[in-house]
């Protein structure tokens, strides 16, 4: 995809080139998102029907892809990668091209990495054998699973043997009694109440769940996911839990998987990198991008899932860079690092 870069320097009040790869205020688009701050900056200007970038309309034009500089820069100044599953290394059952060899790339060069996701029934280690089913290398302490997260998030406050309630499935149940803690159907006893996804989940569990946070047990959640895709179409996600059980009590959920930074930051802890050197992949906006802007890193969304270019435009926390696939990043990888 091609869109036109500027010969000549840009009329700006402020001396800003809003086409530098590494130029980010007061013009923070090149070429990807509208600039919020146009008006001030801008005498005129015009609206790319691919991008959506601000372009002075008096200048004269060339033709490239302004994608493939943000990348290179980018991949030179994060050395650690944050990457979500499902429409990133593969979609369905099938792996995109390239996703596995980009895991190899980042071994060779070591680059640590964490693979992130909201799933709330599955284990790391029954993730990674997923994963291998598909052809991928990875491992169990290379996942960082939203119950794992919680886990790590519960023991910060909560010590070992703290009685908790839980609403989910076999991942999240893992999770609790591997952290140390007490499983209870008490709602008087129970200190937390930690909601994943359960899909035999019953109204008198419900009901012991609203009992327990009505009486003062902190509620977190795994996810907010409201949504679960699946080959029959989408069906209710535990965000949808939340929602019954925040109607039921008046009490807001902490989240810990993503947008929320907490996920991401927890990974960041584990592989020892700062926010300045850390990079998350994704390809949903609301979801992988806004937790990677929560949390305060660079951000690369893949065109591969959920979302188009075309959404960028309509999103407040736009991502650094937009790719085509994670076959790109590693390609620029291979070529810059």
């Amino acid at each position: 995809m091609q869109v036109a870069k500027m010969l000549q320097k840009p009329t700006c009040s402020l001396g800003a080139n809003p086409w530098h790869p590494g130029y980010r205020e007061p013009c923070p688009s090149f070429g990807l998102v509208h600039c919020r701050r146009c008006q001030s900056v801008h005498q005129t200007e015009r609206t790319s029907p691919v991008f959506g970038v601000c372009i002075p309309i008096d200048y004269t034009f060339v033709q490239m892809d302004p994608r493939e500089h943000l990348l290179s820069a980018l991949v030179k100044s994060r050395r650690a990668y944050l990457v979500d599953l499902d429409g990133v290394i593969y979609t369905g059952s099938r792996p995109i091209p390239g996703a596995g060899e980009f895991f190899e790339v980042l071994r060779q060069r070591k680059l640590p990495f964490q693979l992130i996701t909201n799933n709330s029934t599955r284990t790391g280690t029954q993730v990674s054998d997923h994963l291998k089913g598909m052809g991928f290398m990875i491992e169990p302490e290379d996942i960082l699973t939203s119950p794992e997260a919680t886990a790590v998030f519960l023991r910060r406050d909560w010590p070992a043997g703290t009685p908790i309630m839980v609403i989910g499935e076999d991942g999240l149940v893992r999770a609790m009694v591997g952290a140390g803690f007490q499983l209870t159907n008490d709602a008087m006893r129970a200190k937390v109440v930690v909601c994943g996804l359960d899909r035999r989940l019953t109204y008198e569990r419900l009901v012991r769940a609203t009992g327990a946070i009505r009486s003062g047990a902190s509620f977190i959640a795994t996810n907010p996911d409201l949504a679960l895709p699946t080959e029959h179409g989408f069906l209710p996600g535990n965000g949808a839990t939340l929602a019954y059980l925040e109607a039921a009590t008046g009490v807001k959920p902490t989240v810990i998987g993503k947008p929320s930074p907490v996920m991401l930051e927890i990974a960041m802890a584990r592989l020892g990198v700062r926010t300045r050197e850390t990079v998350m992949i994704g390809d949903g906006l609301h979801t992988d991008i806004l937790a990677g802007a929560r949390a305060s890193v660079a951000t690369i969304l893949v065109l591969t899932g959920v979302a188009t270019i075309a959404d960028v435009a309509h999103v407040a926390n736009p991502p650094d860079v937009v790719t085509d696939s994670i076959d790109i990043v590693r390609r620029a990888l291979i070529a810059h690092v």
